[in-house]
């Protein structure tokens, strides 16, 4: 039928497949009843429908001899709505808690923390930990051994009497030799030969006077930048340190150390911050 109404309008095959934009094949297998060989009886009823609008014929007679398109129930679409929905497997949205348990997130946020941490230590802290850092740095000072004093010159004494001859000529000149006077400073002199006084002691001398009552690190400088002390003083220790003018001074634990400078005590509160007094004296 539909070969007839095109050959009766006198249209070329290969015209009518331009003018509908189809492939002139699928025009010859249509005409030619090849249904088989279509895509499918759907495309066919509606490339049959397109022909016989450009041919101005009535479809009806046409799409009656075809075969009819596979329908499709409406039931079983409206019953798929009401299923609940399962997702493939495979296919997971990350929730918020994995989100928080990515590198991304909590990385930064230890950066934060560990910033805000280094920031808030005191900085007593910090002052202690460089003063036991630099105290074993620091090479352990090897003091010249005292010399001999007059009570240490005297060399196994055979005698009280010989003892107080050799620590006290003038004394010995004076009263002779076996008097009593002499017993008593002969054994004071052997009492202070047996017990000197320790090597690593510093001397109580200079302008600057530092007594600790606690365990406290001091630091000072002098007017050329040469570290005068820089250690840690033990409770009941009394030191005297002298340079050249200003001196540089730095008190660890502030409220455990008395300072005195020239015979003048020394208010470490208004410099102390953190319990580190921090102070120049001239």
């Amino acid at each position: 039928m539909l070969r007839e109404a095109r050959q009766a309008k006198g249209l070329h095959i290969a015209a009518l497949a331009a003018s509908i934009k189809v492939s002139q094949r699928k025009l010859e297998l249509l005409e030619a009843d090849k249904i088989s060989e279509l895509p499918d009886a759907t495309f066919a009823r509606a490339l049959a429908q397109t022909v016989c609008r450009s041919l101005k014929m009535d479809p009806t007679p046409v799409l009656a001899a075809l075969p009819q398109a596979p329908s499709y129930r409406l039931e079983g679409v409206d019953e798929g709505i009401n299923t609940p929905f399962r997702d493939r497997p495979g296919r997971h949205e990350p929730t918020d808690f994995a989100a928080l348990a990515s590198p991304a997130m909590w990385a930064p946020a230890l950066i934060v923390l560990a910033a805000v941490a280094v920031y808030l230590i005191p900085s007593a802290w910090v002052t202690d930990l460089q003063a036991v850092i630099s105290g074993q740095r620091a090479a352990v000072p090897v003091e010249p051994a005292p010399a001999p004093t007059e009570a240490t010159a005297v060399v196994e004494p055979t005698s009280i009497e010989s003892a107080a001859a050799a620590s006290s000529p003038a004394l010995a000149a004076s009263d002779p030799v076996g008097s009593e006077p002499l017993v008593e400073p002969a054994a004071l002199v052997v009492v202070a030969a047996a017990t000197p006084e320790p090597a690593a002691s510093v001397p109580n001398v200079g302008p600057l006077q530092v007594k600790a009552t606690q365990a406290s690190w001091v630091e000072v400088i002098d007017a050329r930048s040469q570290v005068l002390i820089s250690r840690m003083l033990q409770p009941g220790e009394t030191i005297g340190i002298d340079g050249a003018m200003p001196l540089k001074l730095k008190v660890g634990n502030a409220a455990g150390t008395a300072v005195a400078f020239r015979g003048q005590a020394v208010d470490l509160a208004a410099s102390t911050r953190d319990n580190v007094a921090r102070l120049e004296l001239k």
